[in-house]
């Protein structure tokens, strides 16, 4: 399974982790592979504090970040939290906040306790992305990817200077020859099967494509991987390593609730559906009566990002409390058809890789025979 990106990044497999949970992170890279922090969930204060703890529990190893900065996105900025958020809810409509309160009355929301308030997330605004950078490139990260296109071109020269690696999402082969051009060193193709924010085009074709349009710069593959199997094709197909990210979240270092976990565990591959409704991009995810919503078409529609997660912000929370997977938000790919047990992430590499040598061997054998 060794390949060039091993050598780059200075790990066992070319097997690169991405999960919002910090002990998901140092397991993958204690196993060989490359664990990726998701920051976007993050407050600049809390990335501080999830960096600070990878330190301490890597033992050394390499780890990387993943930040969010999508291309467009509205232009907030101030000195605090309570500022952005506060000019973030200024530029939503009656009409959105309405249907919101519609929708927490008709699916009977617990309120929040007295003196709870509901976040939203900040982290695609462009200022706290920033804010990211500068945090996670203060730390001894081997690499910054970015979920939405090409990071900011002083964001690349940045991560440079420090001796960092820059990797960048595509789901067309033109984006990832324009990441190119911009500067980035490893690229992401992640087709249409993927969890969280994704395209339109499959993984078999797109990975290809990508290879072809940016020789020689290395390509992970990502969307529906995650099994040797998958890693096996995915390395035929032209690419370096994996991305991984749906896979962690039923495992037991896994931060997922109990009944986010559940529904993960009883969903099947035909579970899934790309919706708006929670970022305002769109994101694939586990569909149910909440995603079915946002698509009536006597509601008003999920706006953009960052003010759809805003918006839904309260709603989100008193969700998570009430406990209900019919409701909550569920990130996932559709990978999930597998994902029917919940193992420590040391098993899951170890059965990734097994997996990919015991299909190589086949492989191979299957060819002498031919021969």
């Amino acid at each position: 399974m060794r390949t060039p990106l091993c050598d780059m990044f200075g790990i066992e497999y070319p097997i690169f982790a991405f999960s919002h949970c910090r002990d998901v992170v140092a397991a993958v890279s204690k196993a060989g592979g490359l664990g990726v922090l998701g920051a976007v969930g993050f407050s600049p204060e809390q990335l501080e504090t999830e960096l600070d703890w990878i330190d301490d529990n890597i033992d050394g190893k390499p780890y990387g970040v993943d930040t969010v900065m999508p291309q467009k996105s509205v232009d907030v900025e101030g000195e605090n939290r309570d500022e952005m958020m506060a000019q973030i809810k200024s530029m939503i409509d009656a009409n959105h906040w309405r249907y919101v309160d519609e929708l927490m009355e008709r699916f009977d929301l617990p309120p929040l306790p007295e003196g709870e308030e509901a976040g939203g997330v900040l982290g695609w605004t462009d200022d706290v992305a920033q804010q990211h950078v500068d945090i996670a490139l203060a730390h001894p990260i081997c690499l910054i990817a970015n979920a939405l296109g090409s990071p900011p071109k002083d964001v690349i020269d940045k991560a440079h200077e420090h001796g960092v690696k820059v990797a960048a999402l595509a789901g067309k082969a033109v984006h990832a020859q324009r990441h190119i051009n911009n500067g980035v060193d490893v690229i992401v193709a992640q087709g249409y099967e993927a969890g969280g924010h994704t395209g339109e085009i499959s993984t078999m074709v797109l990975v290809p494509e990508v290879v072809d349009a940016v020789a020689p710069a290395p390509v992970l593959a990502a969307g529906g991987i995650g099994t040797g199997r998958q890693i096996s094709a995915a390395l035929s197909l032209g690419a370096q390593g994996v991305w991984l990210g749906s896979l962690w979240l039923t495992t037991a270092e896994s931060s997922a609730g109990p009944a986010v976990l559940q529904a993960y565990l009883d969903a099947t591959s035909a579970d899934t559906v790309r919706s708006r409704c929670y970022t305002g991009k769109p994101a694939r995810m586990l569909r149910n009566s909440w995603t079915d919503a946002w698509t009536d078409p006597e509601g008003p529609g999920p706006l953009g990002m960052p003010l759809q997660n805003i918006l839904t912000s309260e709603a989100n929370a008193r969700i998570a409390r009430s406990g209900r997977k019919d409701l909550a938000f569920a990130p996932v790919g559709q990978i999930v058809g597998t994902m029917n047990d919940v193992r420590p992430v040391r098993d899951v590499m170890f059965r990734l890789v097994e997996e990919y040598i015991e299909t190589v061997e086949r492989l191979e054998e299957g060819m002498k025979v031919d021969g």
